[in-house]
């Protein structure tokens, strides 16, 4: 005897729309949850109407390019719209003050920053020539590598004005 595949086609929405959902966990585009909605409402609501499975196909189809086209861009605009995003890892660190621990010896030495760690510092090159005795106040202007690339704050002013570029 031959199960009867399409009469239990429900099933098979619900696994689509489980894979679907667990795809766009993976991947978080909204690309996945648009073809999970289709899917849900499209192909199950078809199969509730006791449409036909090519019909149900088709309307899950229709669904889910409608969302992709229509609701994906208006939910995106308004996940990223607000705030400019938040800076990480080495990004975080440039602009970030920092205290000279040791004489600064052929443009090279060590800067603590104010969130505690100790970097491998050189002075930006327009002020490699300068004396940069320890405790001085600094800021991180670049990272190149594991190296922070520090200037000099002047007692008045809040931040560096590095005079060039970075080579």
């Amino acid at each position: 005897m031959v199960p009867d595949l399409l009469g239990s086609a429900w099933i098979a929405w619900l696994v689509v729309v489980v894979v679907a959902v667990v795809l766009e966990l993976l991947t978080l585009n909204l690309v996945f949850l648009m073809i999970a909605a289709g899917s849900l409402v499209g192909g199950l609501g078809a199969w509730a109407l006791g449409l036909p499975w090519p019909l149900q196909i088709l309307a899950a189809a229709a669904l889910s390019a409608v969302l992709l086209l229509v609701a994906r861009p208006l939910l995106l605009r308004r996940l990223v719209r607000g705030d400019a995003r938040a800076l990480t890892n080495v990004d975080a660190l440039v602009g970030m003050p920092a205290r000279a621990v040791d004489r600064f010896a052929d443009g090279g030495g060590l800067a603590r920053l104010d969130n505690g760690e100790t970097w491998t510092a050189r002075l930006h090159p327009s002020y490699e020539h300068e004396d940069v005795p320890l405790g001085t106040r600094l800021a991180v202007v670049a990272v190149n590598g594991a190296t922070a690339v520090v200037a000099p704050i002047p007692a008045d002013a809040e931040a560096p004005r590095p005079r060039g570029d970075l080579p």
